[in-house]
């Protein structure tokens, strides 16, 4: 079998607080990542908005537990993995991830940080 690909990048903003949790001591986290689509229909213009579910794990779940929230702008990379499974009603569902590999936090400092530092360090100062 010749090579293959399975290669995600998105670049959106996050829908919901992480939810995040701990699976066997490892952190495992997931969110919603919003991305927008602009396109003409006649004269007008119009927006569509792709929701999508990405999982991250390990130290990549820490990162999205200490410094991402609910409207912040993120790119990430990663791959699509679907599971399969029967509901109670002996039905077979479906549902697509992105499974992270590597994510960058674009919001800047400033916009991830909840409160001000207790102290100013070398790097707050902007000259």
């Amino acid at each position: 079998m010749g090579k293959s690909v399975n290669k995600v990048i998105l670049l959106g903003n996050v829908g919901q607080v992480p939810e995040v949790k701990t699976n066997n001591g490892k952190p495992r986290a997931s969110l919603s990542l919003a991305t927008n689509e602009r396109f003409k229909v006649g004269e007008k213009w119009e927006d569509r908005t792709e929701w999508h579910r990405v999982v991250f794990f390990g130290r990549l779940a820490e990162i999205v537990r200490d410094y991402v929230s609910k409207g912040s702008k993120l790119y990430i990379e990663g791959r699509l993995r679907t599971y399969k499974w029967e509901d109670d009603s002996q039905q077979t569902r479906y549902a697509t991830n992105i499974i992270a590999e590597d994510i960058t936090l674009l919001d800047g400092r400033d916009a991830r940080q909840a409160q001000p530092p207790d102290e100013i360090v070398d790097e707050d100062i902007p000259f």
